[in-house]
C-alpha cells in the first residue's frame, strides 16, 4: 500500500520499530466483531522523521517521534475539549479505522507512518527507542488510571494483576511512584522476576487460597491487566475499605462479582483505556525522568 503525501499538518517519519500489542492479535483474527480487511496492525510506532508539513511548527525532520493507538478525532466534542480523544465518538483508530479522507487506516507494521501532528509524540533521547515503543499503548494504558484515579500516593499500596506486558508496567510505575506493589498472578515461576527484575515488594498466587485469604483488605488499589477470563471475588476482597479495582485487561467473557462484594466496605470497580494525547506526552515525559521504559523481546519483521 501507499501513505498519502504529507499535508500542511502532517509528520512523516520511517518506521524504526513497532509494538506487537495482544490487541493486534485479536483484531487480525476479528474477535471483536469490528475487524476490515486488508489490515496492517501495529499502534506502538517509533520512528525518525523524513519530512514534516509547512503548517508544522513543533516536529522538525530528524526527531525521534512516535505514533499510538490514535491518529485522528473530531476536535469538537466533550471529550476531545478534555483532551481525551480515546473517548471521542469520531475517533480515527492507528489501523482497522477510516481516515479523514475516508481510506482505510494502516498500522505500524510498515516501513512508513504519515499522521497529523497533534497525534505525533516526542521520544525522550535517553529512552531506548525500541524499549521505548511498547510505552505508547502498554505504558499509557496502566499510567492513565493510576493518575486518574488517585492510586499515586506513596506509601500506599497496589495489587497489579497479571505480569506481561501491561503488569510490568504497572510495576514500574508504581514503583516510581513510591507505592508498596504486590504482583497477583497464577505463575509461581513469576515471582523472581517481580521481586529481583521489577521491585515488587510482594508476590501472591492467586490460585492458592490461603495466601489470598491470608492477604484479605490488605490493599488500597488494584490493577486488573488480565484479559484471560478469571474470577473477580478474590480479588475484591484484597481491597481494603475505600480501595479501589481497575481493569484494563479485555476478557472475552462478562466480568461477574456479587454486589455485596463492592457494597461491603464501599470498594470501587471501574474501567480505563488508554490515555489522551496530552497524557501519553507526560507519561513519555515521566518515563524519560525516572528512566522507565518496557522488557522486549526483539523480532525480525520476516518472523511476524
Amino acid at each position: 500500500f501507499t501513505r498519502r503525501p504529507t499535508g500542511p499538518h502532517d509528520v512523516t517519519f520511517e518506521v524504526a520499530y513497532c509494538g506487537i500489542c495482544h490487541s493486534d492479535l485479536h483484531q487480525l483474527r476479528d474477535e471483536w466483531k469490528f475487524s476490515t480487511y486488508p489490515m496492517v496492525p501495529g499502534h506502538e510506532i517509533v520512528g525518525i522523521v523524513t519530512e514534516v508539513g509547512k503548517e508544522v511548527k513543533d516536529f522538525n525532520v530528524g526527531d525521534r517521534v512516535g505514533v499510538g493507538c490514535l491518529v485522528g478525532s473530531c476536535h469538537a466534542c466533550d471529550s476531545c475539549a478534555k483532551e481525551l480523544e480515546q473517548f471521542c465518538d469520531k475517533v480515527i483508530m492507528t489501523y482497522n479505522g477510516v481516515d479523514i479522507d475516508g481510506s482505510p487506516t494502516f498500522g505500524g507494521y510498515s516501513t512508513l507512518m504519515v499522521c497529523n501532528e497533534r497525534f505525533v509524540l516526542k521520544i525522550p533521547e535517553n529512552l531506548p527507542f525500541d524499549a521505548a515503543a511498547p510505552l505508547l499503548c502498554a505504558g499509557i494504558t496502566v499510567y492513565s488510571p493510576l493518575k486518574y484515579f488517585g492510586m499515586t500516593e506513596p506509601g500506599t499500596s497496589l495489587g497489579v494483576v497479571g505480569l506481561g506486558g501491561l503488569g510490568h508496567m504497572a510495576v514500574k510505575f508504581g514503583k516510581a511512584f513510591g507505592l508498596e506493589v504486590t504482583v497477583i498472578s497464577t505463575s509461581p515461576s513469576k515471582e523472581k522476576e517481580a521481586r529481583q527484575v521489577l521491585g515488587a515488594d510482594h508476590f501472591l498466587i492467586s490460585k492458592d487460597e490461603k495466601q489470598m485469604q491470608d492477604a484479605t483488605r490488605s490493599l488500597d488499589y488494584i490493577i486488573d491487566t488480565v484479559s484471560a477470563p478469571h474470577a473477580m471475588e478474590p480479588l475484591l476482597n484484597l481491597l481494603k475499605v475505600n480501595g479501589k479495582l481497575v481493569i484494563v485487561g479485555l476478557p472475552e467473557k462478562p466480568v461477574q462479582f456479587a454486589a455485596f462484594s463492592v457494597v461491603h466496605g464501599r470498594r470501587l470497580v471501574a474501567g480505563s483505556s488508554i490515555g489522551g494525547i496530552k497524557e501519553t506526552q507526560e507519561m513519555l515525559d515521566f518515563c524519560g525522568e525516572h528512566n522507565i521504559y518496557c522488557m522486549i523481546e526483539k523480532i525480525p519483521v520476516d518472523y511476524i
